[in-house]
């Protein structure tokens, strides 16, 4: 792969950060859930609101990072350290985000229901981004990855058992933060969860060859 290509593909997984971020800013906004992987960072930020979202995020994801690190031990590639930097960018992008949609109105039900699956839409949509510029994993997935590797389960399943896991503990936290009630994780949390695939495939599929294509150009 020539320089001038691989340097377009990390532009292009640079802008998927940005799309997906957007996308969990735009569901964050409306308060019905996030998806599962943000949904541990969106109670801590509901708990302790002086820190940023995307702060919360940069936390979580170099967490998931140093897990990496002791599942995968000396198996664990150098170039990996990158999801560490990414990771700042994405969460300053989510940031970024909120202040974007901080001037949307969300009052009612029914526009609190839209901002959920506009982020839906638009994270697919990074996140389709980032399958094509194919260079480095985000956090979470190469999380999941190093474990699929190492207890040799697939990929798809390990994926689904983390996402359980962390709807789980973002559940645990609400519940010792909140009185024992349930916030940050509603409706909205389940369609990010069944939709996001759906819609990754949807932009995946109109958008891989002609990105590709010009990526080779």
């Amino acid at each position: 792969m020539k320089r001038t290509e691989i340097l377009k593909r990390y532009i292009l997984f640079i802008i998927s950060l940005f799309f997906a971020a957007l996308g969990v800013a735009f569901t964050k906004h409306g308060e019905l859930g996030v998806s599962p992987i943000s949904s541990v960072a969106n109670i801590m930020n509901l708990r302790f609101p002086t820190v940023s979202m995307g702060t919360w995020l940069i936390i979580w994801n170099c967490i998931l990072i140093l897990g990496q690190i002791v599942i995968l031990r000396k198996n664990f590639q150098i170039i990996q350290l990158l999801q560490v930097p990414l990771s700042f960018l994405f969460g300053w992008f989510t940031d970024i985000g909120m202040f974007i949609v901080s001037f949307i109105p969300a009052n009612i039900y029914p526009m609190r229901l839209f901002m959920v699956f506009a982020g839906i839409v638009i994270l697919g949509f990074g996140i389709s981004l980032a399958v094509i510029a194919n260079v480095i994993m985000n956090a979470g997935e190469a999380f999941v990855k190093a474990v699929s590797d190492t207890v040799h389960i697939e990929f798809g399943n390990v994926k689904i058992a983390f996402d359980i896991f962390c709807v789980s503990l973002s559940i645990i936290l609400s519940l010792l933060f909140f009185d024992f009630t349930i916030a940050g994780t509603r409706e909205g949390t389940i369609f990010s969860a069944f939709f996001t695939g759906m819609t990754v495939k949807f932009f995946s599929g109109r958008l891989h060859r002609p990105l590709n294509d010009l990526l080779k150009e």
